[in-house]
């Protein structure tokens, strides 16, 4: 499956903004999917997960009530929608798919090429 991340882009802290990953080759409804992120000078870091189905979606902790993870199994896309963003929200933001709905980046054996999302104060 090849994955197309997109949505990033320069905002101000408190804003909202949707990043969407098409997803290409095989269906891909039949995979979880997440997003992950990775700020300048850290490690990649898990944000959110979906199950095949849409029916069970996982949050990093800290983002819980901020972010939302949604898929359009029909359209072979996954959302994620960031809401009161941060400054300490700027990354570059990476979708993946994988077998097993997990939190960890080793489980995902596809991956998109990361859209940047910016976020000033």
């Amino acid at each position: 499956v090849q994955l197309q991340a997109s949505g990033g882009g320069l905002v101000q802290a408190g804003s909202s903004l949707r990043l969407s990953c098409s997803a290409f080759g095989r269906t891909a409804s039949n995979y979880n999917m997440a997003w992950f992120r990775q700020a300048p000078g850290k490690r990649r870091e898990f944000v959110a997960a979906i199950t095949w189905s849409g029916g069970f979606a996982s949050y990093a902790d800290s983002l819980k009530g901020r972010f939302t993870i949604s898929r359009d199994n029909a359209k072979n896309t996954v959302y994620l929608q960031m809401n009161s963003l941060k400054p300490e929200d700027t990354a570059v933001y990476y979708c993946a798919c994988g077998p097993v709905h997990s939190s960890g980046s080793s489980e995902y054996d596809s991956w998109g090429q990361g859209t940047l999302v910016t976020v000033s104060s």
